[in-house]
């Protein structure tokens, strides 16, 4: 009886990570250059009419879906249009409108917080410089990237959330894992002028493509770069 031939393992030769900052700049200017033609709607997805609004969706999305964020804020911006009515808030009242986005409780103070600061300390105007932001309860330099280049239109750094910190590191374009360390690896890489829509390409390609669990590297307009692809 003839032996039954064995099936040939078919193995992958991964895409080698860049080396050297001209080769990695290079890498990233084709990764820009693709998503930006892939994604041309690439957008912020909190819903937000001003400053303000985008300030406080940006505090809630913390752990949670920007969809369930645009669910919470209609009631809460119709209850507490302007930072004045916040910083004069309950924060029980607060926690009740906003529970469903989770962390109800240390939201609502950073929330009641955020807008006190905006009142004490600018007239209850939303600042666009990086320092005068990150000094308000409850947010951080993400959420500073956030405002900065949403609302105000400055390219002053990088948002780096999950969806951008999977992306980067599958594409090769870091090893870290830390969020200001990511922004950091990343800026010399990438034009100023792409550092906001940057996230958003990222974020819609690690929703859409590249995701947590399953990346569909099949699909993947940069598998052939990807020094990740499961191709």
């Amino acid at each position: 009886m003839a032996a039954k031939k064995k099936t040939p393992v078919v193995t992958r030769k991964p895409n080698p990570r860049p080396r050297g900052a001209a080769a990695l700049k290079a890498h990233a200017t084709i990764i820009l250059e693709r998503l930006l033609a892939e994604y041309p709607d690439a957008h912020c997805a909190l819903d937000f009419t001003n400053a303000y609004e985008l300030l406080a969706a940006t505090i809630l999305s913390a752990q949670c879906t920007d969809k369930r964020v645009n669910m919470v804020t209609p009631a809460l911006f119709k209850r507490y249009p302007a930072p004045e009515k916040l910083a004069a808030a309950n924060q029980e009242d607060v926690e009740e409108i906003i529970k469903s986005a989770g962390f109800f409780r240390s939201k609502a103070k950073s929330l009641v917080g955020m807008a006190a600061g905006l009142v004490d300390r600018h007239n209850g105007h939303v600042p666009a410089e990086m320092a005068a932001l990150v000094e308000l309860p409850g947010v951080g330099r993400k959420t500073a990237n956030v405002i900065l280049g949403n609302a105000f239109g400055r390219n002053d750094g990088i948002v780096v959330d999950t969806h951008v910190t999977r992306v980067s590191n599958r594409l090769g374009l870091t090893r870290e894992s830390d969020a200001v360390k990511i922004e950091q690896e990343l800026i010399p890489l990438f034009p100023q002028q792409h550092w906001t829509i940057l996230s958003h390409l990222f974020i819609e390609h690690g929703r859409q493509v590249c995701e947590a669990r399953s990346p569909k590297c099949g699909a993947c307009l940069l598998a052939d770069i990807c020094p990740s692809a499961l191709i």
